[in-house]
């Protein structure tokens, strides 16, 4: 924006907006956020720093670089970014910067269960790899956030069977990526499209479906939630074979999605 006066630029008018102008700029370049946050990787990067990947609450995915103390009265430890670990933090977001810079770090809800309870850790590491997959490149959303969090509380909490957790984790998480599946219309005998999220009647043109007892399966499975998990008795091998139809349905729907490291681990336990 440039300032005529009497048929000339006014160099004092100019200076100014310049001066504005490059605020502005660094405003928008340089942000400093404060968000919760959870945690879904780390890997250690040299002797003394981590690279961590986070879900944020108002940032979506980011990827922070952390300098590691050896001393546990340090600010920053490796305890901090244990997997699902849920914090409060501040940074400093850089626009097209790969690494953003941590200021601070606290946990928001300390566990009491899940590293201590060998069952319990073998699901929380499973569900953080899925997402470390899963959410690359998601972009913030609050709902998809707080149903996470939601979840890692509930599996801290409870005391009963929560053998069916990842199952059900894993199905309701489809609702906020976008390809619930679509119950609609579901008769005894109906094939399940794992492509078009949908029950059919005839075969589709594809092999990517479901028989029908597998189909009933699913229609079973969409009717549980966390509280009623429990009123759902299945063996292991009907548990293994859901697990295996779901990570199939995101490989799908999600684009060179992985195989999972953690995944064999979590089939010793219900097997």
């Amino acid at each position: 924006m440039f300032f005529v006066l009497f048929g000339h630029l006014n160099p004092v008018l100019i200076s100014f907006s310049v001066s504005l102008h490059c605020k502005y700029l660094i405003l928008i370049r340089y942000m400093l956020v404060k968000t919760k946050a959870i945690v879904l990787h780390s890997f250690k990067y040299s002797d003394s720093r981590l690279i961590v990947d986070l879900f944020t609450r108002e940032s979506g995915r980011m990827a922070i670089a952390v300098t590691i103390s050896s001393s546990r009265k340090g600010k920053f430890t490796k305890m901090l970014f244990q997997p699902l670990t849920l914090l409060d933090i501040e940074v400093d977001i850089r626009q097209n910067a790969q690494l953003q810079k941590i200021k601070e770090a606290t946990v928001f809800f300390p566990m009491t269960s899940i590293p201590f309870e060998q069952h319990k850790l073998s699901i929380a590491l499973f569900v953080a790899e899925f997402l470390y997959h899963a959410l690359k490149g998601e972009q913030a959303n609050a709902h998809l956030f707080d149903y996470i969090e939601d979840s890692i509380r509930w599996l801290d909490y409870a005391a009963g069977d929560y053998a069916n957790f990842h199952i059900v984790f894993l199905l309701r998480l489809t609702l906020f990526l976008g390809f619930m599946p679509n119950l609609e219309g579901y008769a005894a005998g109906d094939l399940f499209d794992l492509r078009n999220s949908s029950f059919v009647s005839v075969i589709p043109p594809h092999r990517d479906y479901l028989a029908s007892d597998e189909a009933s399966l699913v229609n079973t499975m969409t009717r549980m939630n966390y509280r009623t998990m429990t009123l759902f008795q299945m063996s292991h091998n009907e548990r293994n074979r859901l697990l295996d139809i779901l990570i199939l349905y995101y490989r799908l729907h999600l684009p060179d999605f992985p195989e999972l490291r953690s995944l064999s681990v979590l089939r010793e336990i219900y097997s």
